[in-house]
């Protein structure tokens, strides 16, 4: 072989005669020549080579496409975990914030400026404010706040308690005029106590406190520290507040509202007013005639067309139930002081004669008349007899007047009786003073 044929042969290039090349370990054989040692740089001793691991199971393909799925699923949680922070980063490099800057801006809001509170101004006026003290004990020791009104079953009991060491209560008249043992009323140190056991429909009613303010012996209400509360005693079998007696005279005066007292215990009562002759229904305007829950019927400006007899009928799940009868009598009497008048039987008596002195006076019929006497024995405590009463009369043009009257009787006259009779009648407009003189014959 040529030399041209051998270098061929060494480089692997096929023989031009088509015989084919040197395999790889032909080329480079496990030991080269000397020669070509002595041309190779040094090299450190190779460190010893791993065992071959071995290859791992091949993946069906039904499998291989589960776990790209998988793999697809993870990458869009974690690019949906982490777009958001970069996006807010991004933002935040772009607009860096300013100290004291506003994280949110309002936009097209008009922001008043805040005034200061004006302290010195709620102290210096403390009525403008009125702090309710009046608080219903609960079960489990809870208390409640009362609202304007509260509605709770006969029978039932209840407890009030209002805030203070000098409290007063106003509760429903009926409860004293009987002196009813079901309702007590306590102080206690840091408060006062209403309890009422057993409840009626008749203590259907306004129940309200106040602390009072005393410098000695001369006490007043604290108008800002008081509460009310208005309690319905619900009974199906007594739609109305029951009364005393059977029949009611209210006065119709022309100078201020009359009251037809017709109160419900249940508030959502259907409530109407009625004639007795001609027997027919008096509408309520709510302007002239009005019904209040609380008090009734209200005719804000009676007249004589007024006058009458009516009642009240109550409607509320069930048979409608009737009131007592209400007789209306139309008074047109002048305010003031006591029109007053005084008579003897005769200005001159006998020793041993009786003799009256009569006191009258005219007035309205919702007015209340006192009297009082001077006369000469008075000073010897002679013995007198004295009698007071009044009585109601027509004066046939529709309008009524009451006549009280006090009479004072001295009997068996001696001449000690001999002088004069002063007799002093009062009302709250004022008081009149008349006199008599009786001589001894």
């Amino acid at each position: 072989m040529g030399e041209e044929a051998q270098r061929r042969h060494r480089l692997g290039f096929p023989r031009r005669d088509g015989a084919a090349a040197p395999g790889v370990a032909q080329l480079f054989p496990p030991s080269l020549p000397p020669s070509a040692e002595s041309r190779r740089p040094a090299t450190p001793a190779a460190a010893p080579r791993a065992p071959p691991r071995p290859a791992s199971p091949r993946l069906s393909p039904a499998a291989a496409a589960a776990a790209m799925r998988l793999w697809v699923l993870l990458s869009l949680l974690l690019l949906h975990e982490t777009l958001p922070h970069v996006i807010g980063q991004s933002a935040k490099s772009k607009h860096p914030k300013e100290p004291g800057e506003n994280r949110i801006k309002p936009v097209n809001k008009k922001v008043k400026p805040k005034s200061p509170k004006m302290k010195e101004r709620e102290s210096a006026d403390p009525s403008s404010k009125s702090q309710s003290i009046l608080m219903q004990v609960m079960d489990k020791g809870r208390f409640q706040k009362l609202a304007a009104t509260l509605s709770l079953s006969a029978g039932q009991s209840i407890e009030l308690r209002c805030k203070g060491s000098n409290v007063s209560w106003s509760y429903p008249s009926y409860l004293d005029t009987f002196k009813d043992s079901r309702l007590s009323i306590k102080q206690l140190d840091k408060y006062g106590q209403l309890i009422l056991t057993n409840s009626t429909a008749a203590d259907t009613g306004e129940y309200s406190c106040w602390l009072q303010l005393c410098n000695g012996n001369k006490c007043r209400k604290d108008e800002t520290k008081t509460g009310s509360t208005y309690i319905f005693f619900t009974d199906k079998g007594e739609l109305f507040v029951p009364t005393p007696g059977y029949f009611e005279i209210v006065y119709l005066n022309p100078d201020k509202p009359a009251v037809i007292p017709c109160r419900v215990t249940t508030p959502s009562a259907k409530v109407t007013l009625h004639r007795e002759f001609p027997a027919e229904e008096i509408k309520t305007d709510g302007i002239n005639i009005i019904y209040d829950v609380k008090k009734g019927f209200v005719y804000q400006h009676p007249t004589s067309d007024h006058k009458g007899i009516v009642y009240c009928k109550a409607e509320s799940q069930g048979a409608p139930q009737i009131s007592i009868k209400y007789h209306l009598l139309y008074v047109e009497v002048p305010k003031g002081p006591p029109s007053t008048t005084i008579a003897a039987s005769s200005n001159r008596a006998e020793v041993s004669d009786s003799i009256n002195v009569i006191c009258t006076v005219l007035g309205e019929p919702d007015v209340d008349v006192n009297f009082s006497w001077q006369y000469p024995g008075q000073q010897s405590e002679r013995p007198v007899i004295i009698q007071n009463f009044w009585r109601l009369i027509n004066r046939g043009t529709g309008h009524t007047t009451r006549i009280s009257k006090s009479v004072i009787v001295i009997e068996d006259f001696e001449a000690r009786d001999a002088g004069n009779y002063i007799c002093i009648a009062q009302n709250l407009q004022g008081e009149t003073t008349v006199a008599t003189k009786i001589e001894l014959n």
